[in-house]
């Protein structure tokens, strides 16, 4: 993962570009390296930086923030909350979904694979973007909250307003940063079936976000 062979879209990449040079990021790339060297790792390498990839800089105006990539085999696709369509959906998507039904009365227009967001301006970022297998937030504390710090903090900053989805504790104390003057930020508890009893059921993001992008003059996400 050095700088010069870091595949990202062009305006992520200029805006994060010098996250690459800084000594985090050097032990995070060295890390990682042996992660994928000696175990089985998530989301396979080629689709580490597949949430920037889908959803150019200049084309978000959703994020939904999440914490770790799924650690099952051929779960994690490099965009939080989705799995490929070939895998079993999970407890957290499934209760996105309903939410979604909920909130809009009628099906979502997506697949579990979330690219159909992805590719309307929805950034799907996972706060950290890999994961050992078998072991939840393995790649914790190895920098990867640090780079994707550092995507959030460009979002904040860009002129155009955005709205944040942060759902859960983790999501939560991520975005305290946001500047709520300017971005539609929504909290809630988060989707999974521990805790989605506690708000999360009737907080109807979709429709909300959908409401703001409108008063902004921009298109609603087909969700």
């Amino acid at each position: 993962m050095s700088e010069d062979r870091i595949r990202l879209e062009p305006g992520w990449k200029a805006r994060l570009q010098d996250e690459f040079r800084k000594p985090y990021f050097q032990e995070l790339r060295s890390f990682v390296y042996e992660e994928y060297r000696r175990y089985a790792v998530f989301p396979p390498a080629a689709l580490i930086f597949r949430a920037f990839d889908l959803t150019p800089f200049d084309k978000v105006r959703v994020v939904i923030l999440g914490q770790d990539p799924y650690h099952g085999p051929g779960q994690a696709i490099g965009l939080c909350f989705a799995v490929n369509a070939s895998v079993d959906m999970p407890p957290s998507l499934v209760n996105i979904f309903q939410e979604l039904r909920e909130d809009l009365g009628r099906e979502p227009h997506t697949e579990r694979d979330l690219i159909h967001w992805a590719k309307q301006g929805v950034l799907l970022l996972n706060a950290l973007l890999t994961v050992r297998a078998h072991a939840p937030a393995s790649h914790q504390g190895r920098g990867w909250e640090l780079f994707t710090d550092a995507a959030l903090k460009a979002l904040d900053r860009d002129e155009k307003p955005k709205a944040f989805v942060l759902w859960g504790a983790y999501a939560q104390k991520k975005g305290a940063f946001l500047d709520r003057r300017r971005h539609l930020v929504l909290e809630a508890p988060h989707p999974s079936p521990l805790s989605v009893h506690r708000g999360f059921w009737g907080s109807r993001p979709f429709s909300k976000i959908n409401s703001w992008l409108a008063s902004q003059g921009q298109p609603e996400i087909d969700w």
